[in-house]
């Protein structure tokens, strides 16, 4: 039987099939619209053909890019989302990660995406689950 701080972090898991993600061929219009469509600030990038994780990419990634080359509104829908470089990643955790080991990262993110042995991304755990998580275990604990 699994103690409570040995949790998996499967047990968190917000599935990829309930997840919104870019995909790395995306054009940067594309990433835009989507990520303001869902009003997030950051959001996974998989790749179409493997399904392996990528990297994230944040709205400050984007306006970065746009005001150091000047680019139109009209360019955004032939730039390559894989132009866009991101100054903080967020490094994925394997699915077999305990819950517990998630408390620093944690702090500095709002989600942390899972893959799985091959790395293949597999959905996300949020900061709130995780929160949840280990304030519930310190009141029964």
């Amino acid at each position: 039987m699994l103690m409570k701080s040995e949790m998996n972090v499967l047990m968190l898991l917000l599935p990829k099939v309930t997840v919104d993600y870019l995909f790395s061929d995306f054009t940067v219009r594309q990433s835009l619209e989507k990520m303001d469509a869902h009003g997030y600030n950051e959001i996974p990038v998989i790749d179409r053909q493997s399904g392996v994780y990528v990297r994230s990419v944040a709205y400050g990634d984007f306006l970065r890019y746009i005001l150091k080359n000047r680019v139109s509104f009209d360019d955004l829908e032939r730039i390559p989302l894989s132009s866009i470089t991101s100054a903080h990643q967020i490094q994925p955790v394997p699915s077999t990660t305990n819950v517990a080991d998630l408390k620093d990262v944690i702090l500095s993110q709002n989600f942390i995406p899972v893959v799985d042995d091959h790395g293949i991304f597999i959905g996300i755990v949020t900061r709130k689950s995780i929160l949840k998580h280990l304030f519930k275990e310190e009141r029964i604990g």
